[in-house]
């Protein structure tokens, strides 16, 4: 089919668009924008649109090249030194937007005495454009932007979302006219398949986008609906090398959970809250669930069930990861989380020992635990309604108070040492994942040999077992099983007293998955 006729409908949105929104920052005389984004063509293509529609001047500022009119080639004398693109600016009588790209290293402390002249510089600059009358605007944009507090006092920060469903669909046209019309890739897309191509994309950036359709078209010369999942595992790998999300596509979520027959039933009670039909009663969909307990017993399992069951998308928050050695960068970090999955949304978002990021009563970090946790707070009261969360916590005596009360999650569950029965399922389900048949097994004689293991201690003991038996080539048995079993020390003798204490806490407190 040939590219021209590639179509897309665009879904119609109450909120504004990026360059409404710089715009209307630009009209009100803000004189230093800030925007912080990975994706500068995106950024550059943003002030262009604003400039033409205010029909003003604009002009590019790097470090290599200086400070260039857009649609000229010549850059102004000297400007590549910063102190100097600073004075120029100041003396030019036009109106324009300067787009800064590489100017935040040199306001830092780091870049020596120098960033103190550009600072002052800026800073005088940025009151010049602040009196009646005069419509220009410094941007400075960069990935992560910090500036010294005199010149931050002037400065309005605008955070530019991750790319919409237009955006992706733009990009998708694009991308399929460029591979088409190169010869690159056989095109076999349909216009009626572009949505769920937009759904394989969402969380990456345009450019990240561009190269994942480009990898999947050129390995094999053709790109069609086939290549959704392909483009979902291209997904995955990117989430996962930016380390802060984890992703598991549904088709890849393959839990399999023992018992928890009342978080299951809770589950197919809160799915409802999705519905039309909750809508008109004028219900909120479930904001998302905590779930606590004994280590080793399913939690993690019952993140992935969730997923899994509702047939969506799971990312994995793990709390330990949001944390950087500089300044700032740790709020960042959660704030990126939470816009990806508010940007693949409707997805589930576990969030994994959630006490390791919003422990109470610690001063060791600066306080960056209590301003992610007040953070955390607030998005869960204002965040899309398709983001689900689901935390699981091993240590309640480390978490806030204020996050166990009512009404902070739906529900909360406690998730004790698996009963007699749930002990039973669990071995059958690890045994048949190991293509062992557990007919062949006295379970009962094995489930009672495993008092008060965990389920995590019932797989590591089928895993010892098959090593064991592939050792001494003979088949597996109950006696090999048990003799394992006798040999381990399981979590609830060596943390008896931590257990016993929890169990406590949550026996009044908190809903039983059972």
């Amino acid at each position: 089919m040939p590219a021209s006729t590639y179509g897309y409908g665009s879904a119609a949105t109450a909120k504004p668009s990026p360059a409404h929104e710089l715009k209307t920052l630009v009209l009100s005389r803000h004189p230093l924008i800030v925007v912080e984004s990975a994706e500068e063509q995106r950024v550059e293509a943003l002030v262009a649109e604003v400039a033409a529609d205010l029909r003003v001047h604009r002009f590019d500022w790097t470090v290599t090249r200086g400070l260039v009119r857009a649609g000229e080639a010549q850059a102004v004398y000297g400007t590549e030194d910063p102190a100097t693109l600073a004075r120029t600016i100041a003396g030019l009588s036009v109106e324009a937007i300067f787009l800064l790209k590489d100017l935040a290293p040199h306001l830092s402390a780091a870049a020596g005495p120098g960033a103190a002249r550009v600072s002052r510089a800026l800073r005088d600059t940025a009151e010049a454009f602040s009196a009646p009358g005069r419509m220009s605007t410094l941007v400075i944009a960069g990935t992560s932007v910090d500036l010294p507090p005199e010149l931050d006092a002037l400065a309005v920060r605008y955070r530019l979302a991750l790319p919409g469903p237009d955006d992706y669909r733009r990009t998708i046209l694009a991308t399929m006219q460029w591979l088409e019309q190169g010869g690159q890739a056989r095109v076999e897309v349909q216009s009626s398949d572009v949505d769920a191509f937009v759904t394989a994309l969402n969380g990456l950036t345009l450019n990240g986008a561009r190269q994942a359709l480009a990898h999947v078209a050129l390995e094999d010369g053709r790109l069609s609906r086939d290549d959704v999942g392909r483009l979902a595992e291209r997904k995955a790998h990117a989430l996962r090398d930016e380390g802060l999300l984890e992703y598991f596509p549904p088709a890849e979520n393959a839990a399999q959970l023992g018992g928890f027959a009342g978080l299951r039933g809770w589950l197919d009670r809160a799915r409802t809250g999705f519905t039309p039909r909750a809508a008109e009663l004028g219900l909120q969909p479930p904001r998302g669930l905590m779930i606590v307990g004994v280590q080793g017993c399913g939690k993690s399992l019952a993140c992935k069930t969730v997923a899994r069951d509702w047939g969506l998308p799971l990312l994995k928050l793990d709390a330990g990861r949001l944390y950087d050695k500089f300044i700032g960068e740790s709020e960042r970090n959660f704030r990126r989380a939470t816009e990806l999955a508010e940007s693949m949304a409707p997805c589930v978002l576990w969030i994994d020992e959630i006490e390791k990021a919003m422990a109470q009563g610690s001063d060791s970090d600066g306080g960056v635990s209590r301003r992610i946790f007040g953070s955390f707070l607030t998005w869960m009261q204002e965040k899309k309604p398709g983001v689900f969360v689901v935390a699981t916590a091993n240590d309640l005596s480390a978490l806030p108070p204020e996050l166990l009360r009512k009404g902070r999650f739906d529900e909360i569950f406690f998730v004790d040492l698996p009963v007699a029965d749930e002990r039973e399922t669990i071995l059958e389900i690890h045994l048949k994942l190991r293509r062992q048949d557990p007919a062949t097994l006295d379970l009962p004689r094995l489930v009672a040999a495993s008092e008060s293991f965990s389920g995590a201690e019932l797989e590591q003991a089928v895993i010892a077992s098959l090593y064991r038996a592939l050792h001494e080539s003979r088949a597996l048995s109950t006696e090999l099983l048990e003799a394992e079993m006798r040999a381990t020390v399981p979590l609830s003798v060596t943390r008896r007293e931590d257990i016993a204490r929890l169990r406590a806490t949550a026996r009044e407190r908190f809903v039983p998955v059972r």
